[in-house]
């Protein structure tokens, strides 16, 4: 059953479906969960309320880490064909005026990838359909029961039995309501809009391809507005008013019309930029919440079902898409009993600190962003500009907002250990999973996979590994801090060691037992 027509018809019957993991919501984190899992073997089915895919442009840039974990899947470079043009800019902190360099961080990603996120969505779920997840449309859910040994879901007619549900619908997620959970938070302060248009004619003013944030934005006559060129005459417009007692209620769902648009345009691009169609739009706000738990029994959330934050920098669907790479090998390492004890825990033990330090930064990103800001927040936006422009703090913050300098803490007295290792290149022999010759080290986790990397020959030719944990032997002209180090399927590193502590194995098969990918 992995096709919509098939499903569709499923669904018409009232059909009861068995399935290992049911996730709720077909955004980019539900589809690469769902891709996840399938990579493992694990049988998985994505209900989505939605008849088709949103295509309107929301979400639109992938983060330097979400890019190197995407490329790791083979992902990315199906989704560079997709992307919309743009010059290679820095990332942004509160739109200030000062790209962030990430090339300290050692990565080949050094810039934030324009893409729409209903790309990114196609791309996806064509390679988890392809891997064995079966997508659902139209299939909204009215009902959830959590039980010790399983779940249940009603949706549409539907009738689902999982083992485990993960719930990825969102902001205003369903799951979680029909569960009762809180939402702690703070509610928005501010409101605003993001349309796709098309434009018969522009202005002088109107950018003519995608910069720097800060280059893109422009405020007059009581609205700020950013234009995004999308190609031909395709832009994309976010707007808000400039004075929050002129936002209307962000509760609201108001729609957008061509006369709110129209004027938005006039006032701040001039009459000489004229509408000529609205292929969507949709209002937003910047409420900051959070779940403080992200696991409730067999029922699990991710992306924005269990965070939400003001849409600055980028953030939203980055995390969501790590939330998913992070989930995905434990929760398949859990229904195959290869996990040891507290390691489906742990992914709200190093996920909801992740998510809380994101909420707290676009929190502050609110605050500097400001389009009518006080005499305090201009002296002190002034003073962060400046802040921007020294490489260590530039650092420090383009690692915060790319995802680079994560670091989980993991147990481990090794310097290593917790935290990412760059996308080397590596000159492999012959072994399980690869081939002699050159490589890159984010190749050897298509299969999703762990990776014991010995870059010394130090590990037991003897030594045996179990089926999803690939040893991979191989020379490398970079210095990794290691001479071998185990590598979890999320990519960051569970265990390092030199030569001499490998070479009895005792420490590999301890270190290889905790983690049991």
């Amino acid at each position: 059953m992995n096709s919509e027509t098939e499903a569709g018809t499923e669904t018409r019957a009232g059909t009861e479906v068995e399935t290992e993991v049911v996730v709720v919501g077909a955004g980019p984190t539900g589809l690469m969960l769902a891709y996840e899992l399938a990579l493992a073997g694990v049988e998985t089915l994505v209900l989505e309320k939605l008849h088709r895919r949103v295509e309107q442009v929301k979400g639109g840039a992938i983060q330097p880490r979400t890019a190197e974990l995407l490329e790791s899947r083979g992902l990315l470079e199906p989704l560079l064909k997709r992307v919309t043009p743009h010059e290679p800019a820095g990332g942004h902190f509160a739109a200030l005026p000062v790209p962030l360099d990430c090339a300290p961080w050692r990565t080949r990603h050094p810039f934030p990838i324009a893409i729409a996120q209903g790309e990114i969505e196609g791309v996806i779920e064509e390679w988890a359909t392809a891997a064995g997840a079966r997508v659902l449309r139209g299939a909204a859910v009215w009902g959830v029961e959590s039980h010790d040994d399983g779940v249940a879901v009603a949706a549409e007619g539907l009738r689902v039995r999982a083992r485990y549900l993960v719930a990825c619908d969102g902001g205003h997620s369903t799951v979680r309501k029909l569960l009762g959970l809180p939402f702690p938070g703070s509610p928005g302060t501010r409101q605003a809009v993001l349309a796709s248009v098309r434009l018969t004619s522009v202005s002088a003013s109107v950018p003519r391809q995608i910069g720097h944030m800060s280059t893109l934005l422009r405020q007059a006559n009581g609205y700020w507005a950013m234009l995004a060129p999308l190609g031909e005459d395709r832009y994309n417009l976010t707007f808000g008013r400039t004075d929050p007692a002129d936002d209307i209620d962000t509760d609201t769902s108001d729609t957008v019309g061509r006369q709110e648009i129209t004027a938005v345009l006039h006032a701040v691009y001039g009459e000489g930029t004229t509408l000529g169609a609205v292929e969507n739009a949709s209002r937003f706000g910047d409420a900051t919440r959070q779940l403080e738990h992200y696991r409730t029994g067999r029922v699990l959330f991710a992306g924005d079902a269990a965070h939400i934050h003001p849409p600055l920098g980028g953030q939203g669907l980055n995390l969501g898409i790590q939330d998913a790479f992070n989930l995905g090998w434990k929760l398949a390492a859990t229904l195959r009993h290869r996990a040891p004890d507290g390691l489906l825990d742990s992914y709200h033990d190093e996920r909801h600190p992740v998510g809380a330090q994101v909420l707290h930064h676009t929190s502050a990103q609110r605050a500097l962003a400001d389009p009518n800001p006080s005499g305090d927040v201009a002296a002190l936006r002034d003073i962060f500009v400046d802040l921007l422009r020294l490489p260590d703090t530039n650092r420090h913050i383009a690692g915060l907002t790319s995802g680079l300098s994560l670091r989980y803490p993991l147990p481990g007295d090794h310097p290593l250990v917790g935290g990412r290792v760059p996308d080397v290149d590596l000159v492999t022999e012959p072994g399980r999973g690869t081939d002699a010759g050159t490589t890159r080290l984010s190749a050897l986790f298509r299969a999703g996979h762990a990776v014991l990397l010995d870059l010394t020959g130090a590990v037991p030719a003897d030594l045996r590994l179990p089926a999803r944990v690939d040893l991979v032997r191989a020379a490398c002209a970079d210095d990794l801090g290691a001479a071998v180090l185990l590598v979890r399927p999320d990519g960051y590193v569970s265990w390092a060691a030199d030569a001499s502590t490998a070479a009895d194995g005792k420490g590999v098969r301890a270190a290889v037992a905790a983690m049991a990918p």
